[in-house]
């Protein structure tokens, strides 16, 4: 890149249940440049882990991605976020019960929250899935980076029983389905 080229990266948000498992499948995707586990969405300012648990403080475990929109759209983005969980569960994502791990998408402006609309509205009329989408579409408000131990966590942590069973399937099925447009594996010599 020249010094006459800038690089316009974007901000998404979403959540889909357990940050760790969305914060790794973002992380897997060509084109993204961070995906930072965090809460959003709540009245607390400055939540810790502990307090998010409660279900008390309105914030959901959700990931911010920054991304380069030259080499993945928000359209592609939004494909990963309905694939990647269930958007007709209510609060709920497997065993992790609370409004803390409801579906969510907060929207940076105009044209995310009508793609966002649009896709949910389009999928429950295509009938994509048994029951209807109740993903929350949100204006995005601030985002508090979770603490450090939960960034890059299944990364650190692949042995750990949740990352092993529950994270690690589902990042094989998620890979599979976006091959083309994962980031090129390195090999190590």
């Amino acid at each position: 890149m020249n010094a006459n080229q800038s690089v316009n990266f974007e901000k998404a948000t979403f959540g889909t249940g357990c940050f760790w498992c969305t914060e790794a499948m973002y992380n897997s995707l060509d084109g993204v440049i961070s995906a930072i586990s965090g809460y959003e969405g709540g009245q607390n300012p400055n939540p810790t882990y502990k307090e998010v648990c409660t279900g008390t403080t309105g914030h959901a475990e959700c990931v911010e991605v920054t991304y380069d929109p030259a080499k993945i759209t928000y359209q592609e983005l939004l494909q990963a976020f309905f694939r990647s969980h269930d958007p007709t569960t209510l609060n709920r994502q497997g065993a992790d019960v609370g409004t803390q791990y409801r579906s969510v998408i907060f929207y940076h402006n105009d044209e995310q929250k009508q793609l966002a609309e649009t896709a949910k509205a389009e999928l429950n009329k295509a009938g994509a899935y048994d029951r209807p989408i109740v993903t929350e579409i949100s204006p995005a408000s601030t985002f508090y980076e979770a603490e450090a131990y939960h960034q890059n966590y299944f990364a650190k942590n692949p042995d750990q029983g949740y990352c092993a069973f529950v994270i690690a399937p589902k990042l094989d099925k998620f890979r599979k389905v976006f091959k083309e447009k994962l980031k090129p594996q390195t090999t190590e010599a």
